[in-house]
């Protein structure tokens, strides 16, 4: 299997579909799967714009034509009615498999998302052409509930799409870099998912986000890692052979 990360750096504005529809046409022959980050479609702080800015689905009907050559997961704010969610939608094969709605808004120092954004209440699997798969957002990854979830339902690939911005500046590297590392290695090992996660990268009203993208397969280790602070989009090769005897015996070691 192959997957692309689109390391992106998007603008804070509604006007991010043709940055998408470029790096989709440019891998759609080479790999089976581009993931996005969270609100690739917008930007991050978008604060009293998230109204206006946010797309219903039928603004989106371009990404189901574009999926009948490639998956897409990408990350929007979602209008439903009269709600805003900070949202993750899969497209495959000219059709919505899943949205996912965030389920766990920060709401302290920078993070002002409880205040624009309705909390998403589910967190669930789906099939896809590559297997029984799961898609979550940023701090949906720091709550003991989601990890429980995710080990319980087994899939066999775990989007975790972030706007992580950087913080916790050391010798040795980011601080919240190598906590992400321990949560993704963890929700891996215990739920034997391969573990993609995609972060972005830019600067927006002076927050910078770190970039960093990486895979963890489902032995719990790091395969692949991108570079911090650079956008780029890359394809890797993922292993999905692991059995489930061998899954079994990688947790139980």
């Amino acid at each position: 299997m192959r997957v692309v990360l689109a390391q992106i750096s998007p603008k804070l504005s509604k006007d991010n579909i043709s940055l998408h529809e470029e790096e989709i046409r440019g891998v759609k022959d080479d790999a089976d799967v581009i993931i996005f980050p969270e609100l690739s479609l917008n930007g991050y702080l978008l604060m009293d714009r998230v109204y206006e800015d946010s797309f219903k689905l039928d603004e989106l009907e371009l990404f189901k034509t574009l999926s009948n050559d490639i998956d897409i997961v990408l990350g929007c704010a979602l209008r439903v009615k009269h709600k805003i969610f900070n949202s993750s939608i899969y497209f495959s094969k000219g059709e919505i498999l899943h949205i996912h709605h965030k389920n766990n808004l920060p709401n302290y120092g920078m993070f002002e998302e409880a205040r624009f954004f309705f909390k998403g209440k589910e967190l669930n699997s789906f099939e896809t052409p590559f297997g029984k798969s799961m898609v979550v957002v940023c701090e949906d990854m720091w709550n003991s509930h989601t990890i429980d979830t995710i080990v319980q339902n087994r899939p066999e690939m775990v989007y975790v799409i972030s706007n992580s911005p950087a913080r916790g500046f050391e010798d040795d590297g980011l601080e919240i870099e190598k906590k992400w590392k321990s949560v993704l290695k963890t929700t891996a090992l215990l739920s034997g998912a391969n573990v993609i996660f995609v972060n972005r990268v830019g600067f927006e009203d002076g927050v910078g986000f770190w970039g960093g993208s990486m895979i963890v397969g489902a032995d719990g280790l790091l395969k692949n890692k991108m570079e911090l602070f650079k956008p780029k989009t890359e394809i890797f090769e993922i292993n999905k052979n692991l059995s489930s005897m061998q899954k079994y015996m990688l947790r139980n070691s």
